[in-house]
């Protein structure tokens, strides 16, 4: 099913996108920024929803409307405006709408009416198969499980004007599904800016400001299929999320050392395993439409679709190139020349591994890095630590 969200302002536009991303998963989502856009998206791809704004760059959302009416009179659309008098309302409604929506919202009443509007719209067809589905995801918008539940974030609502964004981004920052999401729309929006790429959590709510990254972690723990529905993939999916953190802590540590700022090595080791998570949101809702799998089947879609997955959401969540180099050097470092960084995040995944502390590869890397003494020093705390 395909949604079409026409709203010139990207983090408008985003914010919509996560909201309606996660009522049903099968659900994908279409964005333009112009009517002249919108039209283009309505003539190719016959969306079943459509999020239309009053006012665009080159025209009005109405204008859109009457056009879409004239040929298609069941379509659902619902209006979004900063309009909120009864004159606005009824013109709007003499074309046709399903429903009208003045700004600003609230993300969670929002949810809820179109979480109500789709339901009935949702096409019938006959459930896709496991591969058909993975195939298919790797073009959708895929909002891993997030962390952050909906009751923390409403009473983050009620102080926001006395959160910094330092804080917000040191109360999320394991969140793997949140911390993507914010650096994804912080990326659209800088680039658009200032053509300037942004690397951390903290650097992408300072971009979107405090509000607006409080209501995307709302929409996002709105997310109805967030939670995994079966102990296995619980399982696999608290394994990465695990694997991610002490990544993630290893590398920071390894780069402050080297007195290198850490949360850049810190959002990489955390993003670095986005695929299996992605593949495993893929497989839950093949479960969901009444599918089965075997532990077997479940490792075997990991092993087979998780880089491209983990490939795909970087481009997707358009992260800097810096910031993928170094998610993917946690895997493994490319045969060129590679820099300090890129040795820093490599090192940071085999120590974050017990098994790797006597890697050869481990102790090679640390060399070059010129930290055998660090390392040394560290042991030896851990164990009068653990004395």
């Amino acid at each position: 099913m395909d949604v079409l969200i026409v709203e010139d302002d990207d983090l408008m536009a985003d914010l919509l996108e996560t909201v309606v991303a996660g009522l049903y998963s099968s659900i994908a989502v279409q964005k333009a920024t112009s009517l002249k856009g919108a039209l283009d998206l309505w003539h190719t791809v016959k969306p079943c929803l459509l999020i239309v704004d009053w006012n665009l760059p080159d025209g009005s959302g109405l204008e859109f409307v009457r056009q879409v009416r004239a040929s298609d009179t069941s379509v659902a659309i619902v209006m979004i405006s900063g309009r909120a008098d009864r004159e606005s309302i009824l013109k709007a409604a003499h074309f046709g709408i399903n429903g009208y929506i003045s700004k600003p919202f609230n993300v969670e009443s929002l949810h809820e009416r179109l979480k109500s509007m789709v339901g009935g719209i949702l096409p019938d067809k006959s459930p896709a198969s496991l591969a058909e589905m993975l195939a298919g995801g790797l073009d959708t918008v895929i909002q891993l499980p997030a962390r952050t539940d909906p009751a923390s974030v409403l009473a983050l609502m009620e102080h926001m004007n006395e959160i910094s964004a330092g804080q917000l981004a040191e109360r999320w920052q394991n969140d793997v599904s949140l911390c993507p999401r914010l650096l994804d729309v912080a990326n659209r929006s800088s680039f658009r800016r200032t053509g300037e790429p942004v690397n951390s959590v903290r650097d992408a709510i300072l971009v979107m400001g405090v509000p607006m990254a409080i209501n995307q972690a709302l929409a996002l723990s709105l997310d109805i299929t967030a939670a995994f529905s079966t102990d296995i993939l619980r399982e696999y999916a608290a394994r990465y999320q695990q694997q991610a953190e002490a990544v993630a802590m290893s590398a920071q540590r390894i780069a402050l050392a080297l007195s290198k700022r850490g949360p850049q090595f810190y959002t990489a080791g955390l993003l670095s395993r986005i695929g299996e998570l992605a593949v495993l949101k893929v497989m839950d809702q093949y479960l969901r439409q009444g599918g089965s799998l075997s532990k077997e089947e479940v490792a075997q879609s990991i092993s087979e679709w998780a880089q491209g997955y983990g490939n795909r959401l970087k481009v997707h969540w358009l992260l800097p190139l810096a910031l993928r180099q170094l998610i993917g050097a946690v895997h493994v470092l490319s045969r060129e020349p590679v820099t300090q960084d890129l040795l820093v995040m490599r090192a940071g995944a085999l120590l974050a591994d017990s098994t790797n502390i006597e890697n050869v590869e481990c102790g090679r890397l640390l060399r070059q890095l010129g930290l055998e003494e660090w390392q040394k020093q560290n042991d030896n705390d851990g164990v009068a630590r653990d004395d």
